[in-house]
């Protein structure tokens, strides 16, 4: 556990530093009033789309829930949207091309179907089966594998 605390922090560290190097980069390349613009411009699309997003979820969530259909998608999906919300929020180019990917549907859906097996790891089968509802599982055909113990065919066995 403090070993994934601290891959954590280094990570956390690790951003900040690229997010700050990628800011003095981009001051020097377009100029100071530029950038501070552009991450302003940034911030309050991110403002905009958290509350947005916020709202949509709620409904979607509500809706599911009042029709008896598992919430789990949903939930899901409201997930990545406000978390892409608050990646625009936070100031940093990084974060922003981070939040903004994840507003492309193939991203998005990625990373729901990545929250979703997060939770239901997370959680106990009931509870993952009444959030997202029976879960699908694959099954290949192959053929069968041969006992040890029974006989080949054509052998002789001893009564």
């Amino acid at each position: 556990m403090q070993r994934r605390i601290g891959l954590i922090a280094l990570g956390v560290l690790l951003g900040a530093v690229l997010e700050l190097a990628l800011l003095v980069f981009v001051a020097r390349e377009l100029g100071l009033l530029v950038t501070v613009l552009l991450v302003l411009a940034t911030t309050v699309l991110g403002g905009w789309l958290l509350r947005r997003e916020g709202v949509r979820a709620w409904r979607a969530l509500r809706a599911a829930a009042s029709a008896g259909r598992p919430v789990g998608a949903q939930v899901s999906d409201g997930v990545v949207g406000l978390v892409s919300a608050l990646l625009l929020v936070v100031p940093g180019f990084l974060t922003d091309l981070l939040g903004l990917a994840l507003r492309v549907p193939v991203a998005r859906r990625i990373a729901g179907a990545g929250v979703r097996g997060l939770a239901e790891r997370r959680f106990s089968p009931a509870l993952a089966g009444d959030l997202f509802g029976p879960r699908r599982v694959r099954v290949r055909r192959s053929p069968p594998v041969p006992d040890d113990d029974a006989p080949i065919e054509g052998e002789i066995v001893d009564p």
